[in-house]
């Protein structure tokens, strides 16, 4: 139990097992120290609030899942179930998003994703379509259409990046669960605001 503090049980540590010895991945701390930063984030941004109760259940599962896609270039099935069902009973518990708005999120942003993958022959991964489908049950359809705009944006200027400085190649898989994870974190928090100044630059509103 000692063992198993957040950030603290590794620096005491001194990122070694207590009975074997063995080193520990400082993955670990950078994930732990990561959340944390998410968390004090989200609390100055929202507040002691119901939307900050659902962005701190909403956002370990985006960590979660981003750091797996990026291991593994995987988005396992049984983790996309436990995030869709927590959307739903949240939103369904507060009252956030309603039942209607959610399915047509679900359906369309999954269905969004599954259209780029048909035109793309494969560039989409089946997890990334499932995992877009499950965040609609959290945010409804225009933050979720917001998502998947942020996300080809984001993947766009990182893979560019990644490009010209060399660190991948071309034809080197780069995983997109991590930029769909960074989209929805961003589309919830701000964005309203975001959609608000779209509006209001490019369409007069």
């Amino acid at each position: 139990m000692y063992d198993l503090v957040p950030v603290f049980s590794y620096l005491f540590l001194k990122g070694r097992c207590r009975n074997c010895a063995n080193h520990i991945s400082s993955r670990y701390i950078f994930v732990e120290l990561l959340t944390g930063c998410l968390f004090l984030y989200c609390f100055f941004a929202l507040g002691i609030s119901a939307l900050f109760l659902k962005i701190v259940i909403f956002t370990p599962f985006l960590i979660v899942i981003t750091f797996i896609d990026y291991d593994h270039q995987l988005i396992l099935d049984k983790m996309l179930i436990w995030f869709a069902g927590a959307g739903v009973v949240i939103n369904l518990l507060l009252n956030f998003v309603s039942v209607l708005d959610m399915i047509i999120a679900a359906v369309s942003g999954g269905g969004l994703l599954l259209l780029i993958a048909i035109l793309t022959r494969g560039g989409m991964g089946g997890g990334d379509i499932k995992f877009c489908a499950a965040i609609g049950l959290w945010l409804g359809l225009k933050l979720t259409l917001l998502t998947i705009f942020l996300a080809f944006i984001i993947g766009g200027f990182v893979s560019l990046l990644l490009l010209i400085l060399r660190i991948k190649k071309r034809k080197e898989f780069i995983p997109f669960g991590p930029f769909i994870a960074i989209g929805a974190f961003t589309a919830f928090l701000y964005g309203t605001q975001i959609i608000d100044w779209y509006l209001r630059i490019f369409l007069n509103r």
